[in-house]
């Protein structure tokens, strides 16, 4: 048994290559899938402004 990928025979050293491959093609689909799936929606909103208030915390507001 060895513990070191250095001295690993060319088997290992592809079933390492090939999980890596298939764990960033996961990783890849569920990104993709994530965001698709995704409402956001990229509209501005316009608001106008009006008179300046105040809000404090006895939730009463002064108008300047």
């Amino acid at each position: 048994m060895n513990h070191s990928i250095h001295s690993a025979d060319r088997a290992t050293h592809l079933k390492v290559v090939v999980v890596a491959l298939v764990a960033g093609i996961a990783v890849a689909a569920f990104g993709i899938s994530a965001r698709v799936t995704a409402d956001y929606s990229q509209t501005a909103h316009v608001v106008k402004a009006t008179k300046q208030i105040t809000i404090t915390s006895s939730e009463t507001s002064t108008v300047r």
